[in-house]
């Protein structure tokens, strides 16, 4: 008996834990989980499929809710922004693909801030058994079992994940931030720089070491005129002019 009741103990806790590890949030750089299914553009398998390319990945909660409508039509007007970084854009959530077509016929007819209708180019994932979404931990079970939260994941050309963002259901996502975020993360990849607080496209950076020897000083005095500092901890690298030297 005390053998049967150790097995079913084991078993129940071996549950818990398999249960536990469907909703792990994959962690910053991290390998991008990757899953397949059925979509606005066919079937996709998520993140292979986009090669190379940058991947920022949204869940929503519902089709046809305002907010999920509101935040889906400000990517919509960004798909421009977001191909010139070079990224492909996804969008998941626990609804099926015939409503994602028809809530998505439907956005493309709204005239949304006085701006023109606008095609929606980027694919919406079905995820009705919340497989997928538990890969990435976006059904938060305290607010919803079946419900994808607002969820965001940046993920790089190697497919790893290299931001994470959750907001509740009640407050929209600022889509705007999603591409300041590429921006900056490219930039630091290319520049081997860290962007400040309230950083913006073409904002000074900063250099997380000593930016120069007196050697390379001494050989290229110009350096000196390329980077300042501010108190004894922060060292800028100024970008095309602009400046936040105080």
């Amino acid at each position: 008996m005390k053998r049967l009741m150790f097995t079913l103990m084991a078993m129940i806790l071996a549950l818990g834990v398999a249960v536990a590890g469907d909703y792990k949030i994959p962690l910053i750089g991290s390998k991008a989980p990757k899953f397949s299914a059925n979509t606005t553009l066919g079937k996709i398998t998520f993140p292979n499929d986009f090669g190379n390319n940058w991947k920022v990945l949204f869940s929503h909660p519902a089709d046809f809710t305002p907010v999920c409508s509101s935040e889906l039509l400000e990517l919509a007007h960004l798909q421009k922004e977001f191909k010139k970084l070079g990224v492909k854009v996804a969008v998941i959530s626990t609804d099926n693909v015939e409503l994602h077509k028809m809530w998505e016929a439907h956005l493309e007819e709204l005239e949304y801030k006085d701006r023109a209708p606008v095609d929606i180019e980027f694919p919406i994932f079905e995820d009705p058994d919340g497989k997928s979404s538990r890969l990435y931990g976006m059904l938060h079970e305290p607010v919803s079992t079946n419900r994808d939260i607002r969820g965001v994941f940046i993920i790089d050309d190697k497919n790893i994940v290299r931001a994470v963002s959750f907001n509740p259901v009640e407050v929209g996502r600022d889509m705007s931030e999603y591409v300041r975020m590429v921006e900056a993360l490219q930039l630091s990849d290319a520049e081997h720089v860290y962007t400040p607080a309230n950083w913006e496209s073409g904002d000074d950076v900063i250099v997380p070491h000593y930016p120069y020897t007196k050697a390379e000083l001494a050989a290229d005095p110009g350096l000196k005129d390329d980077y300042y500092q501010v108190g004894d901890r922060m060292w800028f690298k100024r970008i095309d002019g602009n400046t936040v030297e105080k």
